[in-house]
Formats: structure tokens, C-alpha cells, sequence
């Protein structure tokens, strides 16, 4: 997550300037977790904006959380 927030490595959040986490989900593997990651990302946006605003309606940095 430092790594995305601190722009470190080329990809999406680097090229759009996204800074704040609004969502995160916890796995135990990382097998899991890429599993989880091309789901989500083969949704539709609205798909993807409901599960985001069904925890996080005010989209708040979750960063410090972690």
C-alpha cells in the first residue's frame, strides 16, 4: 500500500495521481488476493462504486487504518 501511496512503482494510481485508499479487503494468501483483485477488476464501474460506498460512503482515506 506505501508503495501505491508513494507513487514507487509505474501503474494506475502513479499515472492518475490517486492518493487515498477507500477500500481494502484483508487475505491470508497471496493467491487470494490476486484472485480477488481480477474479480473486482472485471466488474462493471458501478459494481465497483457500490462497494466502495457500501463501507466507505465518504470515500475517507483508509490508509491510517492499516
Amino acid at each position: 500500500v506505501l508503495a501505491h501511496k508513494e507513487k514507487i512503482n509505474e501503474g494506475f494510481t502513479k499515472q492518475y495521481n490517486v492518493n487515498d485508499l477507500v477500500y481494502y479487503e484483508a487475505f491470508k494468501s497471496s493467491e487470494a488476493v490476486i484472485k480477488r483483485e481480477k474479480q473486482i477488476k472485471g466488474w462493471k464501474r458501478a459494481w465497483k462504486l457500490e462497494l466502495i460506498e457500501k463501507d466507505n460512503p465518504t470515500w475517507k482515506d483508509l490508509y491510517d487504518e492499516l
